[in-house]
């Protein structure tokens, strides 16, 4: 406790970044340290998951030291720990879930496994403090594309999901293939605003009719066939141009699926969650629709869209409150499904 209040401790290493964060009753930020490795993986141009893994060895005590003096408390304060068992590079998992059941054991403090897409939607908690469910929840992120009916805090229902890329991933492997870098989607949505969005008609996939599914496999072959048939026809290709409408066309879909889902549950609030979620095309194309259909949306800020602790520990504290409790035996889940969040 901390002046009376719930002190949760959220812990986050799912993918290359380490954070903890300290909450009080749950939406109260009073710290949300986050230790990036972006710059130890461009050269790579991806992730590599035995790096990730020996840096949040390193990472993790410092992180963990600086969001409780950032905080002012201790560990002595903590009521609960919340941690990310995924999914995620099960090496990553790992070290997280180790120091958060050192920690609980040691101090004797409750310990909450969570789902890392409960987290990113439970941003929209921190964000909006007057938010509760229900409402429907748009997730964009490196490894996911869905679309999820909230029924409750710790209630979800997934109505679709990418049957092969997600979003994030198509973005980076695009971004790579026009030699723009590492992390993809941010360079992607810099260079797509000089571009022209419909420079080239890049085919918008549906799917059958009625389906929340999403598949971006096709574009992004797209993509590269429209780049080696200019080269070979020695055109110069306009990477703007390229960002631009491949962009357009994947935001398309998602949007154009996502503002219908929420239309036809009759869900009259859109939350916007994951790593994607800080496209800036996205979010105006978001607000435009929803404002056109009467429909309330809501978008976290960029720092709070990217993986960090303080949307791990808003998670634990509503899984805690409705009597879920985890064990020292909580493993790493990587492929861990959206149905056990």
């Amino acid at each position: 406790m901390k002046n009376g209040k719930f002190l949760t401790m959220g812990i986050e290493s799912s993918c290359d970044e380490t954070s903890v964060a300290l909450l009080l009753e749950g939406r109260e930020v009073l710290s949300n340290v986050i230790a990036s490795q972006i710059k130890i993986h461009q050269v790579f141009g991806g992730v590599v998951p035995e790096i990730a893994s020996r840096h949040h060895l390193e990472n993790v005590n410092q992180v963990t030291d600086q969001a409780l003096k950032e905080a002012g408390v201790t560990l002595d304060d903590v009521d609960l720990i919340g941690v990310t068992y995924g999914p995620g590079l099960v090496g990553a998992l790992l070290i997280g879930l180790a120091s958060a059941k050192a920690y609980a054991f040691a101090k004797n403090i409750p310990l909450v496994g969570v789902h890392h897409i409960q987290g990113h939607i439970s941003a929209n908690y921190i964000q909006y403090p007057e938010l509760e469910p229900p409402f429907m929840a748009l997730v964009v992120s490196g490894g996911h594309t869905n679309i999820v009916e909230v029924n409750d805090y710790n209630s979800f229902e997934v109505l679709g999901g990418t049957r092969d890329d997600a979003a994030g991933e198509a973005f980076d492997k695009v971004a790579r293939v026009l030699g723009l870098g590492y992390p993809g989607g941010p360079l992607i949505d810099q260079i797509a605003k000089e571009g022209n969005p419909e420079a080239i008609p890049f085919k918008r996939v549906f799917l059958e009719k009625g389906s929340y599914d999403f598949s971006f496999s096709g574009i992004k072959t797209g993509v590269l066939n429209y780049i080696n048939s200019e080269k070979q026809a020695g055109r110069e290709v306009n990477r703007a141009d390229v960002a631009a409408s491949f962009q357009q066309a994947v935001l398309d879909v998602i949007v154009t699926k996502a503002v219908h889902a929420a239309k036809e549950m009759k869900k009259d609030k859109l939350v916007l969650a994951g790593g994607v979620a800080a496209n800036s095309k996205l979010r105006e194309m978001l607000q435009e629709q929803c404002g056109d259909k009467g429909i309330q949306l809501y978008r976290p800020a960029p720092i709070l869209c990217t993986d960090n602790a303080a949307m791990i520990g808003c998670a634990a504290y509503y899984k805690y409150k409705a009597g879920f409790v985890s064990d020292l035996t909580l493993d790493a889940y990587p492929n861990l499904p959206l149905t056990d969040i």
